[in-house]
């Protein structure tokens, strides 16, 4: 609930203001918090536009696939002898969705140092040395999640797409539109996308700035899901001319330091990675590659959350700086700040994700309704932090009540505040623009900080 008191700062304020002869501005003065926001309207953002349009909405409607690539995806799965795809693609999905980080032998070297004490503090257990060590390995299984590399193959990689194509497409779609709508004069000629799966990231990148992208560099390891995605852009055949232009696949990365692309991309890939030294190594490795935009993309789960955060903390420490580009790094989106994250410091960890809504690839076992994707991501951007918005993010879904409307975000200050917003208390525009606004938006609103402090008055109850 917003405080009484910041509620009482807010109303002085605004008779501070009349009696000094200042004129208000057109945008209300809006308390979220204790302390004092205003809508963000330095450069009169509406433009006239409708309420409904204001800058910081950038949920996507409904995403669905290029028709080409639906169909392409039902012909190579008709074709297959994958036996039982509706149990398969269930199975992966559910392991994927379920899947923890790995546990660095640092890690289990601690639980089994700690299973081991136990044990001999326990004059029940005392056991002969060679019983004691099997004692604590048996404890380790049981209690340790183990982590399992998944090996692409040609049947898995068509599991995988039937599972996860039309979701994955949806995710990335919502980050590419988030930059389009924010940055529109952005026009990204070369791409990379590290373990590019299905091509689904080709895919919606052609479906965003398709007349500006003129290389697309595919790197994954598993030479089936290359072949695969390659089969995909031919329409489901192995000849053919391809769908989008400037495809290239290779199964490693560019080797050269000087190679850098403008938008670089890892979606659901840095969960593939062995250990917490590889994924340091890529993530280093992605940034010295990345000319304007680094984008992750993980599942929203806390593992998938934590994992981006960990990548986001590598980039913005800047321990390794590129010689070839010594440019800074700053989050783009989704966070409003590069403190650290307070949904990782909060008593309860939550994950920070984000939903996009999508049609699914019609397959004959598939409920043809809309789906939801839920994704985690980040997007790092080359530059200083002052060329972003500083807006607040919305992070959960926003309810909406009569007369009134509660929003969860995460503030440029790096805190979490939930906010109650009426009309009365924060005017019109801004009371308009929050219930118009959804899971994954911003909220046009910024904090001065050249207003001053004025003494409190009574605030009488909203009824």
């Amino acid at each position: 609930m917003v405080a009484a008191s910041g509620l009482k700062y807010l109303l002085t304020l605004g008779g501070w203001r009349r009696g000094r002869g200042v004129v208000p501005q057109s945008r209300a003065l809006a308390i979220l918090v204790p302390g004092m926001s205003q809508v963000d309207n330095k450069s009169d953002f509406l433009e006239k536009k409708p309420h409904r349009q204001h800058p910081g909405i950038l949920q996507l409607p409904h995403v669905r696939l290029p028709q080409a690539l639906a169909n392409a995806a039902q012909l190579l799965l008709l074709e297959s002898s994958v036996s039982n795809v509706e149990k398969q693609v269930q199975a992966l999905t559910n392991y994927l969705w379920s899947r923890h980080l790995p546990v660095e032998p640092e890690e289990l070297q601690r639980r089994a140092m700690h299973l081991e004490k136990k044990f001999l503090e326990n004059p029940d257990r005392a056991q002969a040395e060679e019983k004691l060590h099997g004692a604590v390995l048996s404890a380790l299984r049981r209690t340790t999640y183990h982590w399992q590399e998944l090996r692409y193959n040609e049947k898995l990689s068509l599991v995988y797409m039937a599972a996860r194509l039309d979701g994955g497409f949806a995710a990335v779609s919502r980050a590419f539109h988030e930059i389009r709508a924010r940055i529109p004069e952005f026009q990204p000629q070369t791409l990379m996308d590290f373990g590019s799966g299905t091509g689904s990231v080709t895919w919606a990148a052609h479906n965003t700035w398709g007349q500006s992208l003129r290389e697309y560099m595919c790197v994954d390891s598993s030479a089936a899901m290359l072949d695969l995605a390659e089969r995909l852009l031919k329409g489901g055949s192995e000849f053919g001319e391809p769908y989008v232009p400037g495809v290239f696949f290779r199964q490693f990365l560019p080797v050269s330091p000087k190679v850098q692309f403008d938008v670089v991309v890892s979606a659901f890939s840095l969960s593939e990675l062995p250990s917490k030294a590889d994924c340091t190594e890529v993530v280093q490795t992605l940034w010295r590659k990345t000319s304007h935009f680094l984008i992750l993309v993980e599942n929203g789960t806390k593992a998938g959350h934590r994992l981006l955060m960990d990548a986001r903390d590598l980039v913005l420490k800047g321990k390794e700086k590129s010689p070839l580009d010594p440019r800074p790094g700053f989050v783009f989106a989704p966070c409003p700040h590069e403190l650290p994250c307070p949904q990782l410091t909060a008593s309860k960890p939550l994950a920070c994700s984000f939903s996009q809504a999508y049609h699914p690839i019609p397959f004959s076992w598939m409920n043809k309704k809309p789906k939801e994707e839920k994704f985690s991501l980040v997007i790092l951007a080359r530059g200083s932090p002052e060329e972003a918005h500083r807006w607040p993010r919305i992070t959960q879904p926003v309810l909406k009540r009569p007369r009134h409307v509660h929003c969860h975000l995460c503030c440029p200050d790096g805190h979490m505040q939930h906010a109650v917003i009426t009309a009365r208390r924060h005017g019109r525009d801004l009371y308009r623009c929050a219930r118009v606004s959804s899971w994954g938006d911003l909220l046009p609103v910024i904090t001065p900080s050249d207003l001053p402090p004025s003494p409190a008055q009574n605030d009488p109850p909203e009824g």
